[in-house]
């Protein structure tokens, strides 16, 4: 009879502990998720860098995705990758070309959800200019998409990056949201204190606000200067676990995958050989 309560006490004991790790393990269906990238930068000039203090506050208070890296070189079929699965052949920065295949905007439009891409410097909503002062195109990449620039509506998605904090106001922000720093602020033209000061300007009132508590900020990096090194890229928000670290090696395809398994999305291109990033949730 003692074996038997001593038994029952014992699954008492462990099964929160089952269910809170199996949660971690679980993506949540975020309510908003919204995309931050910076540029060209490994992890370690970030991480540790005195230059960085937001940057690093963050780190220790939410999730390091210790082992995230880019998929290839320059810039733009990276963030292709990113929003499709796939580079589409696409190896240079180019700014007049475009590609078929699907993306996110199909994929989330198919079950009701939302998107939109903010980029700092655009000059108008569905702007398709190669660049803009500090603005540059090939940092938005649903503007190279076929059946997004040929459709008004879906071109007027992509808009100035003021336009987020009205979103959110107003209760408009979308399911996901695609953020392009100015060529200063996401650390490609400028040093890595004037974007961690970016930063911490632009992230400190979204992880305040009550409207995001259901929602999940990702900040990471479009590749580093040598192909394959680890760059810097963090998961925010109250969804995450404090002080948090993802290890496994991942990717713009991992990160595309969790937010298709967040939604039940199908799996766009390489995304479906990947999986999503696990272990770090509430």
């Amino acid at each position: 009879m003692k074996l038997a309560v001593l038994a029952a006490l014992s699954l008492a004991l462990v099964a929160p502990f089952r269910g809170a790790s199996a949660s971690r393990e679980q993506v949540p269906r975020f309510e908003h998720v919204i995309v931050v990238v910076l540029e060209n930068k490994a992890q370690d000039d970030l991480l540790g860098n005195p230059a960085a203090p937001y940057f690093n506050s963050l780190a220790r208070r939410y999730a390091v995705l210790a082992g995230y890296r880019g998929v290839t070189h320059p810039s733009l079929p990276n963030y292709l990758a990113l929003v499709s699965g796939s580079t589409h052949g696409i190896r240079s920065d180019c700014t007049t070309c475009v590609v078929r295949g699907r993306n996110l905007a199909d994929t989330l439009e198919r079950v009701h959800l939302s998107w939109k891409g903010y980029a700092e410097g655009l000059p108008r909503a569905g702007y398709t200019g190669g660049s803009y002062r500090r603005y540059a195109k090939k940092h938005m990449p649903f503007l190279y998409f076929r059946d997004v620039v040929t459709r008004r509506a879906r071109l007027h998605r992509v808009v100035p990056l003021a336009q987020l904090s009205r979103d959110l106001a107003r209760g408009r922000l979308p399911s996901f949201a695609l953020v392009a720093p100015n060529l200063c602020h996401d650390m490609h033209d400028c040093p890595v204190a004037t974007g961690d000061a970016w930063l911490r300007r632009f992230l400190r009132p979204l992880l305040r606000s009550p409207k995001l508590v259901q929602s999940a900020i990702f900040v990471v990096t479009d590749e580093a200067f040598s192909q394959g090194e680890p760059v810097p890229a963090l998961a925010l928000g109250p969804l995450v676990t404090p002080g948090s670290r993802y290890a496994a090696t991942t990717s713009h395809y991992g990160l595309l995958r969790t937010v298709e398994d967040a939604w039940g999305l199908p799996r766009l291109g390489a995304s479906a050989r990947t999986g999503p990033i696990r272990g770090i949730w509430k």
